[in-house]
């Protein structure tokens, strides 16, 4: 018997087994996919002697494997395909008229192989919004709780970035920031005198400008920029699984890794109220296998763990594993688009273009912060950038590392809103009663749709987007009221959450503040499955947060005899 069990190996299930393992427990960590040794297998090299566009899926290939891969065109390649899930091999359901893209990684490492790196503080707001505006249960924990365990994750990850001192968007414990480039300077500059109440920054992301310690600990180098972080970097420049927390863990010599298991179920005790471990079935040959755990984490990421713990009937739990309070499912989330509002930008045309730099610009959440009045709840922030355009095939196109810059057609500025999306136990997980898939597993059915609050947010930020273009000095600008017509689809910005949320009450969500379920002591979800509300940045740097602090109160909980 392992003391702890971790189903899923991404971003989240690698930090709980990190800090299981260095806290001195025993731990086994599940991985439904293949192994992705760090370095040799990654397409890193291969994707470096391919131009961009000898490296597409063919046509009928990406039909029938990556329909729904629309929002990740920019990271999807023949080169790195094996890094996402096959919607073939791995089906899901929708509900006609609610079109739901769900995209997955399935090996070692999860979506931190792929993943965009865009890595920020929630702000205290964030943990307030639904307390005080009734949408949702309120949050069982504060910025103040998770402070902490953000400084103590940033550490260890290396974000690079500025003190920009902004109460909607909380400093950290940053590496210097990659620089603008001028064009950016110009529109920052201009935005920021036509619209005091905005900032732009530089977007803070998990590459290292440097190297700090706990980084050179990992045998972490260094961001050359080479901008191929979504086929794996052997450089470890770019915080996953395999450069990190995986090394950091077996280290401990704690740590057990087992891929090609799919985890078909929780097994719970009704004698004693606990989990007593997983049944598994090999993803190759089909034998099944049990493992059994004092403890178990669930971090096979929002959806799948809804699923994990619908699948996980009982007669104590015939609705699925501690949804006493029918929650299991409800209330996914994502973050919600428009279509990029782009510009063209006169001058600068002896301006080097840094297409080799890991990341953007970002604007900060502004509506209902330092602007208020708007005719909707919360908020979003924007990320985007400034590029060499050039003309190809009768269009201007942005020039990224690697293509050549023929017909230089001046520079593009381009915003792309995020916005927070609003709680609603409409937007849900269920299983199939008649499908499965190739392990004889319920295939999940997504329903989930935007709301009216969603629609009015997108069209003020796509208006706003506009407005600040214009202000910057660009012309040719994105019609923003048609941009705002086509919102992405759920599920198309791959920061999907909710589905077995914190709460205080029993009676209305999954879980405690710690991420353990209210219903089992010894059950603990620290995933995105565990977010009361979406805010507008990327999540992943709170999954880690509050993986960090739920994998530490188990530990606690076990030394103590509490479980």
């Amino acid at each position: 018997m392992f003391d702890a069990i971790v189903v899923g190996s991404g971003i989240s299930g690698g930090w709980a087994a990190k800090e299981l393992c260095e806290r001195g427990l025993k731990v086994l960590m599940l991985e439904r996919g293949p192994d992705v040794p760090h370095g040799p297998g990654y397409s890193h090299d291969l994707a470096a002697t391919l131009r961009r566009r000898d490296d597409q899926i063919p046509q009928a290939e990406r039909d029938l494997h990556y329909p729904y891969h629309v929002g990740v065109s920019y990271a999807l390649f023949n080169s790195n395909k094996a890094f996402w899930a096959s919607d073939h091999d791995h089906p899901y359901e929708t509900v006609p008229g609610k079109p739901y893209r769900w995209i997955r990684g399935y090996q070692l490492g999860g979506r931190s192989l792929t993943w965009g790196r865009q890595s920020y503080r929630w702000a205290p707001q964030d943990f307030l919004s639904n307390l005080q505006d009734g949408h949702g249960v309120d949050w069982p924990i504060r910025y103040e709780d998770l402070e902490p365990w953000y400084d103590h994750v940033e550490a260890f990850v290396g974000v690079s970035g500025d003190y920009d001192g902004l109460d909607q968007l909380p400093d950290g414990d940053f590496l210097p920031p990659f620089p603008f480039n001028d064009v950016e300077l110009a529109a920052k500059a201009r935005i920021e005198a036509d619209f005091p109440t905005r900032r732009m920054i530089m977007g803070r992301t998990a590459n290292l400008s440097r190297v700090a310690k706990p980084q050179m600990d990992m045998g972490r180098k260094r961001c050359e920029q080479h901008v191929r972080c979504h086929h794996g970097c052997p450089l470890g420049s770019y915080f996953s699984t395999q450069a990190a927390t995986l090394p950091a863990a077996l280290k401990t010599g704690n740590l057990t890794v087992l891929t090609d298991r799919v985890v078909e179920s929780v097994i719970h005790d009704p004698v004693t109220g606990r989990v007593t471990g997983v049944r598994t079935i090999h993803r190759l040959d089909r034998t099944g296998e049990v493992f059994e755990a004092k403890v178990v984490f669930l971090n096979a990421s929002a959806i799948n763990t809804a699923a994990l713990l619908l699948n996980s009937t009982s007669e104590a739990f015939p609705r699925g594993l501690a949804n006493g309070s029918d929650q299991v499912g409800r209330n996914l989330m994502d973050h919600v688009s428009t279509k990029p509002i782009v510009g063209r930008m006169p001058g600068f045309g002896d301006v080097h273009d840094q297409g080799d730099r890991p990341t953007g610009i970002y604007i900060p959440r502004y509506a209902n912060i330092t602007e208020s009045d708007k005719p909707y709840l919360r908020g979003f922030g924007m990320q985007g950038g400034a590029v060499r355009s050039r003309r190809t095939d009768g269009a201007v196109q942005g020039v990224g590392a690697g293509d050549d810059d023929e017909g230089f057609r001046g520079w593009s500025v381009s915003l792309l809103p995020f916005g927070e999306t609003l709680p609603d136990p409409g937007n849900r997980v269920t299983l199939s009663a008649s499908r499965r898939d190739s392990w004889g597993i319920p295939v999940p059915i997504i329903e989930a749709a935007h709301g009216t609050n969603e629609y009015a947010m997108m069209r003020a930020a796509a208006r706003d987007a506009a407005e600040m273009l214009k202000a910057a000095g660009c012309s040719d600008i994105t019609d923003w009221e048609a941009a705002s017509e086509e919102l992405t689809p759920p599920g198309d910005r791959i920061h999907e959450m909710g589905t077995a949320r914190m709460g205080r009450d029993p009676a209305t969500s999954v879980l405690n503040g710690w991420g353990q379920a209210h219903q089992v002591a010894n059950l603990f979800v620290s995933d995105g499955a565990v977010m009361t509300s979406s805010a507008s940045m990327n999540p992943s740097l709170t999954y880690m947060a509050i993986t960090a602090r739920a994998a530490n109160h188990a530990a606690d909980l076990l030394q103590q005899g509490g479980l």
